[in-house]
């Protein structure tokens, strides 16, 4: 059995919360710059470059990469062999948030009440903390801060058996150009395939922490990938919603069994930044 102290997950999502708000993951930058190389529009390559400056000077700087340093989303892999000592897990990770957005002086964005008040909470919290429990004894924590203009463009449907893989392809790639310049592409599109209307949304979103361009272990799904992002980079949405290739930097989709009656699909979107974080505890 492994002992972790609250107070030292504390302090690690404090950092990672600065990490993940200041520095460009290394897998986006890789996909940043084959953009580059592969974009013809020079607006577009302009706008791709510019990016990678924007990142460049909020790592020497620590500085957020962008000023919306979102909703903090943690995808929490813990151990059965570990043991939590001093205080919960959840209040952990919701105290280390506290820390890390006032500490890393990140824009509060969370308020208390969707519809009435509107008031902000002042500390960014509560973070949305989806935990699960495998086997061994670490404790792994992603952190993906979510920003309003690529959550907002999210999107979910439940198609028609009927409508299979074309039906997919056409959803995707309609919400993603109808989606134009707000979630500041080049996107990573996250699809939630399968399971029931809340599990699909949460594949969607899951799918966006995984290496960029990481290809589905499942070669139909693999392909089905590399189709939908062929159709996207070639809509002409391009870098901004500018026009230009980089549409979007990479289709990662995840799937799950379902009803024979259903086939529900979810679209969550990430900007180009692509912001994540991991600890290995």
């Amino acid at each position: 059995m492994k002992t972790i102290s609250y107070d030292t997950i504390v302090a690690q999502v404090r950092d990672l919360c600065i990490k993940a708000a200041t520095r460009l993951p290394s897998d986006a930058r890789s996909a940043i710059q084959a953009a580059v190389r592969a974009e013809k529009s020079p607006l577009g390559k302009s706008i791709l470059e510019k990016c990678l400056t924007n990142a460049d000077i909020a790592e020497e700087q620590q500085v957020p990469i962008c000023q919306d340093t979102g909703i903090a989303v943690f995808f929490v892999e813990m151990g059965t062999d570990v043991h939590i000592s001093g205080g919960s897990l959840k209040e952990a990770i919701q105290q280390g948030t506290k820390q890390g957005y006032k500490d890393g002086f990140l824009r509060n964005s969370i308020v208390s009440d969707p519809i009435f008040g509107r008031k902000n909470t002042g500390d960014n919290t509560p973070a949305i903390i989806y935990l699960s429990s495998v086997k061994g004894d670490r404790l792994k924590i992603t952190l993906a801060p979510k920003g309003g203009g690529s959550e907002n463009m999210s999107a979910i449907a439940m198609l028609k058996p009927s409508q299979g893989e074309e039906g997919v392809i056409d959803f995707v790639v309609h919400t993603v150009t109808m989606a134009g310049g707000n979630p500041c592409p080049p996107t990573v599109v996250g699809i939630g395939v399968g399971g029931t209307f809340e599990k699909a949304a949460f594949l969607a979103k899951k799918a966006l922490i995984r290496e960029l361009g990481q290809p589905n272990p499942d070669p139909n799904y693999a392909d089905l990938e590399n189709r939908i992002l062929a159709r996207l980079n070639d809509s002409g949405v391009g870098p901004q919603g500018l026009g230009g290739k980089a549409t979007a930097l990479a289709v990662h989709i995840e799937h799950h069994p379902c009803h024979i009656a259903s086939l529900p699909v979810a679209v969550n979107l990430n900007c180009h930044a692509a912001r994540h974080a991991t600890i290995l505890m």
